[in-house]
């Protein structure tokens, strides 16, 4: 089995290296494929091989995934251009004979109404007609979206939110990027979609009761309205397109869109997944 990475110079991508060989893959077997020469530098000395590649430029596209037989498609991190830069990937992918495809998706990308969803969707149409075998694993948040967020509370002494009592279902990075290797290294995953979350969900009090503890100090639950979030977002010299975005978001946590905690993750990985207290302990320790 040869597998190409992408990505992989991200923090998903490169847990994903780690766990495919700590599975026992080789790392002879594994392509770390990104955008960025001096990561894939760092990657390299896990003896894995490397490529430079662009999702908008097939040629590098090409030259990475010949004599691969399975594509793990992190999804591209810029919003906007996704669905674009992912068929990209996968007419490369059928050029150079891979078989398969494993993708990382949003959660109920084909029928939510979440603001990520359409690129999502979009992608895995474009996965479900190449004619590829697949796995496509729709990620809930991950818990180290919230690090820009502790360590504001550790400034302010608040979490700001509008988010209401809207949950998240979030698990560690690491647990879906082992969820990866997980299904790339035992069987039973061929043409499947898995919905992967945490086993439980938290609220922005939770957070807050969270963030105190990690921090040592005092952390409040400042609950807004989407107006006046956006007013303050706008006032702290964010973009127009950037607040609408992430208002948006906290108005589809408040939705429930990101509230469906599943043991389908843990039962991929064999142990609970990470609850959002322990990430934030181990987030507030690297926090000045």
């Amino acid at each position: 089995m040869s597998i190409i990475v992408t990505g992989a110079t991200g923090h998903l991508g490169r847990l994903v290296v780690d766990h495919l060989i700590a599975r026992g893959v080789a790392p002879t077997s594994i392509v770390a494929a990104g955008r960025d020469k001096d990561r894939l530098a760092k990657v390299a000395e896990t003896g894995v091989a490397t490529a430079v590649i662009d999702y908008t430029d097939p040629a590098t596209l090409d030259a990475a995934f010949a004599g691969a037989d399975t594509l793990v498609l992190v999804s591209s991190s810029e919003i906007g251009q996704r669905a674009a830069q992912h068929a990209n990937a996968v007419e490369a992918a059928q050029r150079a004979g891979i078989a398969r495809v494993v993708y990382t998706s949003a959660p109920g990308a084909t029928t939510s109404a979440l603001i990520l969803a359409p690129e999502h969707k979009a992608t895995e149409e474009i996965i479900t007609a190449s004619g590829l075998t697949y796995t496509i694993l729709r990620n809930n948040w991950y818990n180290e979206n919230y690090s820009a967020a502790l360590a504001q509370a550790k400034q302010t002494g608040a979490y700001l939110a509008s988010t209401g009592s809207g949950k998240v279902s979030s698990a560690s990075r690491n647990d879906f990027a082992e969820a990866i290797a997980a299904v790339l290294t035992t069987p039973g995953h061929d043409d499947v979609v898995y919905e992967l979350a945490g086993d439980t969900s938290w609220d922005g009090d939770h957070f807050a009761a969270a963030a105190t503890a990690a921090l040592g100090v005092p952390v409040a639950h400042q609950s807004v309205s989407s107006e006046e979030h956006g007013a303050i977002l706008a006032s702290v010299g964010l973009d127009a397109g950037l607040v609408g975005f992430l208002v948006a978001l906290d108005a589809n946590i408040r939705d429930g869109l990101l509230d469906a905690p599943t043991s389908v993750l843990s039962d991929l990985i064999g142990r609970p997944t990470t609850p959002l207290a322990d990430t934030l302990r181990e987030e507030a320790a690297h926090l000045a």
